[in-house]
């Protein structure tokens, strides 16, 4: 049952990415949402609603909400902007176990993802002005912070010499942040900048492999 379950997440991805892939939007209805609850299925069955786990858990939550949110017209998409920032900040706790002890990699770290991180900004912004969209930009600066400093600290969880993270879930872990991370720049960069040839395929694949590899992550470092 461990494993049974995340199984199942991993089918529903693939399944919807089909139905992205050949715009079966009533799959698509079905499977993205599917995804997401069958990982929360598997962190309550395994018993990570307690300890650090439980950030992980809501983080989830507050993406299965997002994922309704942005399958509904576009109106809805500050909220599910809103959601995705809400999960981001429960990972940014789940994986900030303690406070880190900054290194000299560390330091470099959070300076080479913050300018990346602007210079995305600036590019979405640019984007936004041009669509006369410019009341998301704050909402969206907002959000290009968060998932920066979610990245940030789950980097970490491999690089602070006071890291509780195992290898292996800190491996997983930083690649899911890195993921997300991705997803969210193309999915922006799509809606507001310039289209990206088979752009949604690649913002949903790469955001279950971000979901997918952050929960089992989480899981194998936590679960006893």
């Amino acid at each position: 049952m461990k494993y049974f379950i995340s199984g199942i997440a991993l089918i529903l991805a693939v399944i919807d990415w089909v139905a992205v892939a050949n715009k079966w939007k009533k799959l698509e209805y079905f499977a993205k949402p599917g995804v997401i609850l069958a990982l929360i299925s598997w962190l309550i069955v395994n018993g990570g609603y307690r300890g650090q786990l439980q950030f992980f858990l809501i983080g989830l939550i507050f993406s299965l909400a997002g994922d309704i949110f942005l399958m509904l017209p576009n109106e809805y998409f500050l909220a599910g902007l809103i959601s995705f920032l809400l999960a981001h900040i429960a990972y940014i706790r789940g994986f900030s176990i303690a406070f880190p002890n900054f290194s000299a990699a560390g330091l470099i770290l959070i300076i080479f993802v913050g300018l990346i991180a602007l210079a995305i900004f600036h590019q979405i912004s640019n984007g936004l002005k041009a669509q006369g969209q410019m009341k998301l930009r704050i909402p969206i600066l907002i959000y290009s912070f968060v998932i920066a400093l979610m990245l940030i600290s789950a980097l970490l969880t491999m690089i602070s010499p006071n890291s509780e993270w195992n290898s292996i879930p800190a491996l997983l872990v930083s690649f899911g942040a890195f993921f997300f991370f991705i997803s969210d720049t193309m999915l922006a960069w799509n809606k507001f900048v310039n289209p990206i040839k088979y752009g949604s395929l690649f913002v949903i694949i790469t955001y279950h492999f971000a979901q997918i590899t952050i929960t089992i992550g989480a899981g194998l470092n936590f679960l006893p």
